[in-house]
């Protein structure tokens, strides 16, 4: 089992960064892809960005922009998500998740965390 706690939402102005967390219980934590997704109100569930055990990522759109940048730090058994240039449509909860391997659905996934809020006002 895997437990995953994300943190780091809250509420920010439009334009701003966030950074977010989320740390693993699992002392194999290293050989876990690790992806994050997020949720808007109303919305379904939708994948954000995704990294493998060797640093592979997958992106979503923003991502590919540039305005989101998914790392990790396996010494901490910790994935960030950097948040920049944020837009009130970017308000949500997100999820962190692991899995087998790396991907955008969340088929891919055994193991989701709680979710943060992360709330962009205008």
């Amino acid at each position: 089992q895997v437990q995953l706690a994300e943190s780091g939402g809250g509420l920010v102005q439009a334009g701003g960064s966030l950074r977010l967390s989320c740390a693993a219980s699992a002392r194999t934590f290293s050989i876990y892809a690790m992806g994050w997704f997020r949720q808007a109100p109303g919305k379904e569930r939708e994948f954000v960005a995704a990294m493998d055990r060797n640093g592979g990522i997958t992106c979503d759109a923003d991502c590919v922009k540039g305005r989101f940048t998914i790392s990790r730090e396996n010494a901490k058994n910790t994935v960030y998500l950097q948040m920049n240039s944020l837009k009130p449509e970017d308000t949500a909860v997100y999820y962190c998740a692991a899995g087998p391997r790396r991907g955008n659905y969340e088929s891919h996934y055994d193991y989701w965390g709680q979710g943060t809020q992360v709330t962009v006002s205008s």
